[in-house]
């Protein structure tokens, strides 16, 4: 999982897997969900990120993560 953010345009991307994006979903007003033609979501994109939530919220990466990052 890839976390993106671009500042430009204020828009976050949580990027799951890099595979050509067949469908985008508009679930709300500035959230959309792009899925691979199987179906798969791979990527969550959430525009004007900053105005809508505190970068320490949007930044923070639990343990649980990164745990599954480690070395088994």
């Amino acid at each position: 999982m890839i976390l993106e953010y671009d500042k430009e345009v204020d828009a976050l991307y949580i990027r799951i897997q890099e595979v050509e994006v067949a469908r985008t979903v508009e679930v709300e007003e500035g959230t959309n969900l792009d899925f691979d033609a199987d179906g798969k979501l791979v990527v969550v994109e959430i525009l004007n990120a900053l105005e809508r939530y505190k970068p320490q919220d949007l930044f923070r990466v639990s343990s649980e993560a990164l745990a599954l990052m480690e070395p088994v």
